[in-house]
């Protein structure tokens, strides 16, 4: 049997995935589906933790971009990550997977606040972490919270788990000629200025040297693959 490239990784997830055919809100079918990839990977003895978006449910751009209150968006756009990881956490203790959810804003009743140390002792334990909220700061998104705990937890890579798979020079759902990246450097990405991460998240993975591998989440099994060391998606290094 192979054995894993990595040993702790961050599986980035974006919200709209977990809605499925619905368009909005959480398909429970679509989050065990994410729960059982996620229980084979971390099978292999991987330590994994997690940042998930909350596009699903509220997108603080768009409401702000609308006339609300950039602030107020984004605090409402952190709770909305925040149930999507209650959500996740459920689906993975229901199959057995141990996990804890941390969260940027506090709220004890419901889940650990965000503590680095006690985080990485959760991995060392074997549990998924699931850390919620953003950076608990607005203006800033979940692929830069992905890159800055990525490299508070002194993860080897960052997984981001999408609806496409990879990285294209064009959105491929509208253009059918789109040609598919199997390499980037950080570089080509904020050159070209391709939309698959902000420029706050790249330049800290450049700086930190964590390769971000974009994925999709649609085919079963991917994850694995990825952590496996197979070539799926695009890295960007």
């Amino acid at each position: 049997m192979k054995r894993p490239r990595y040993k702790r990784i961050l599986l980035k997830i974006s919200g709209e995935i977990l809605t499925g055919e619905k368009g909005y809100g959480i398909d429970p079918e679509v989050i065990l589906k994410i729960a059982q990839e996620i229980k084979e990977v971390v099978g292999l003895g991987v330590e994994m933790a997690i940042v998930i978006g909350g596009g699903n449910i509220f997108r603080g751009v768009a409401a702000s971009s609308k006339g609300m209150d950039r602030a107020t968006a984004d605090y409402m756009g952190m709770l909305a990550t925040i149930l999507n990881g209650l959500a996740l956490q459920d689906a993975l203790e229901k199959i057995d997977v141990h996990t804890r959810v941390q969260t940027a804003i506090e709220m004890r009743e419901i889940a650990e606040p965000y503590i680095r140390r006690k985080a990485m002792r959760h991995l060392e334990k074997g549990r998924v972490v699931i850390f919620a909220a953003g950076t608990g700061n607005p203006f800033f998104t979940t692929d830069t919270t992905a890159s800055l705990r990525a490299t508070e937890i002194g993860a080897e890579v960052i997984l981001k788990a999408t609806k496409v798979d990879g990285i294209y020079d064009a959105d491929p759902a509208f253009h059918k000629e789109a040609h598919k990246y199997d390499e980037l450097t950080y570089l080509d990405v904020l050159k070209k200025q391709l939309k698959v991460m902000d420029a706050t998240a790249i330049s800290l993975c450049m700086d930190q040297k964590i390769p971000i591998i974009v994925f999709s989440l649609k085919e079963r099994g991917n994850v694995q693959k990825v952590v496996l060391g197979e070539k799926v998606g695009t890295e960007v290094k």
